[in-house]
């Protein structure tokens, strides 16, 4: 790997000096920043300035990020003078996004472990200041099997580290669960392990150079098939030893996501170290690639308008069964056998006359099969919904029967009311609210009759049995998630 030029006897003092104080540091529970003066400027107005200039650089060289929701990140991570203007190129995808927690994956360099090193310290500290380690490492750290703390990278590793100063000089505040992988990471598994810690407010980040010391025209060639195979989603021949990723597996993990989540790729960039600061006669490359996905549900799991009537159907035969169940006969529908039914989902039922609630109940959690739980909630929704007296036969034919299926859903990380207000979808976000034991939904839907955040906020806690003004005064806890819906045709 490349680092900026200094005489070797600088390099080794400062090396010295730094790994020194590690202990000190760790001691702390901060980690200190390692290769600044290295791989970039350690004082922090000239770390600043470098990286305006780079951006600045970028904005008259790159494409136009997407204004969709910023999934994920592949960043180089070499030295500034080498594989900053690419660098630049990715963090340039992070304006307007609203982004809180980052899972930085890079690849060791340096010490030579199996699995992943995930740090005991808490926090990591650059020139730009300190970043706090999020909560949810926490929860890898309860799989010791894959996730242990490696002293030895937290000293030495510079993969994360090149990265951060870019994230913190584009994001006003986030935190990291940082992973270093060793070897004999399984990308599948470790995607799966991952899924979820995303919410909306979560971002991916792969730290990869790609080919190493192959000549200029060499490394255009491979850079382009390691390229194109990242934008086509195929990581067969991404592996470790390929020369075509030394972060292979961190961006293999994006990719399993990415195909399961629907995910698009964007190239931002592509340099070598030839372009910018090097020879040509042995260079390293670097891409900058984005992924992009909506917030909402994943396209890739939504069902069709046939599928969705065919579950309305199922709900209101359900229904029906009650009050005639020697002459109502099972609807001849064949698509109920369709495998996608048998996905493990929340739903929802909802009934409506003359578009008045008449009863509504759901599941939030997927704990049982979509066919499931629109039979168990149809019947509950028409007759053990406590805030009506259970359906009568001669109000079969006044409802409208409509169901929802949920996404999982993920906590909301907000600092204050304001926050809260700023960072919640009207028409988008279904919202579980909790405070003291209490707690109530509003599907999105709702937002139809209470298009304000402060009314729709009001009224879920009114629903929860505690004052409208509770979302403001007493830090509930809130989760969102996204429906996709059917009503009867």
């Amino acid at each position: 790997m490349k680092i900026i030029n200094k005489s070797t006897n600088t390099v080794v003092m400062l090396l010295i000096v730094v790994f020194s104080s590690i202990a000190v540091s760790q001691a702390a529970g901060i980690r200190q920043p390692v290769w600044a003066g290295i791989f970039y400027p350690a004082d922090k107005a000239e770390l600043n300035s470098t990286i305006k200039k780079l951006l600045n650089e970028a904005r008259t060289t790159g494409i136009k990020p997407s204004s969709s929701k910023l999934k994920a990140l592949i960043m180089p991570h070499a030295g500034y003078v080498y594989s900053g203007l690419t660098a630049a190129h990715a963090a340039l995808a992070l304006e307007n996004q609203k982004i809180t927690k980052i899972i930085l994956m890079g690849p060791d360099h340096r010490v030579g472990f199996p699995g992943i090193a995930l740090t005991n310290l808490t926090a990591y500290q650059t020139p730009l200041g300190r970043i706090d380690i999020h909560p949810d490492a926490d929860i890898l750290r309860r799989q010791p099997e894959l996730f242990k703390p490696c002293p030895a990278s937290d000293q030495k590793e510079h993969s994360l580290e090149v990265i951060l100063p870019f994230l913190q000089y584009m994001l006003p505040e986030f935190k990291i669960i940082p992973l270093v992988f060793g070897t004999g990471v399984n990308s599948a598994q470790l995607a799966n392990t991952l899924e979820p810690l995303l919410n909306d407010y979560t971002l991916l980040v792969a730290s990869s150079d790609l080919s190493h010391y192959l000549d200029y025209s060499g490394a255009r060639a491979r850079d382009n098939e390691t390229i194109d195979m990242i934008l086509k989603l195929d990581s067969s021949r991404l592996t470790p030893l390929s020369n075509r990723a030394c972060g292979a597996v961190p961006i293999a993990v994006i990719i399993e996501l990415a195909g399961k989540l629907n995910w698009q790729p964007v190239l931002l960039n592509y340099t070598n170290s030839g372009d910018n600061a090097g020879n040509k006669d042995r260079v390293v490359g670097y891409g900058a690639i984005a992924f992009y996905g909506d917030n909402a549900m994943d396209n890739k799991n939504l069902l069709t308008n046939e599928q969705g009537q065919a579950l309305v159907r199922l709900a209101r035969w359900t229904i029906k069964s009650r009050f005639t169940p020697g002459e109502a006969t099972k609807p001849q529908i064949a698509d109920l056998q369709d495998p996608a039914f048998q996905k493990k989902q929340g739903t929802f039922v909802t009934l409506k006359i003359n578009g008045q609630l008449r009863g509504c109940i759901g599941s939030l959690s997927a704990h049982e099969t979509i066919l499931e739980g629109i039979k168990r909630n149809a019947l509950n929704a028409a007759f053990n919904d406590f805030r009506f007296r259970p359906l009568q036969e001669e109000e079969l034919n006044q409802i409208n029967i409509e169901i929802s299926l949920l996404s999982e859903p993920q906590p909301l990380e907000y600092t204050d009311a304001d926050d809260i207000v700023a960072k919640l979808r009207p028409g988008v976000d279904g919202v579980i609210l909790k405070i003291a034991g209490q707690s109530a939904t509003f599907l999105p839907q709702v937002w139809e009759q209470l298009p304000t955040t402060e009314e729709f906020l009001g009224h879920l806690c009114a629903k929860a049995g505690l004052s409208p003004d509770a979302w403001r005064t007493a830090k509930p806890e809130i989760e969102t998630y996204q429906v996709q819906y059917f009503s009867e045709e």
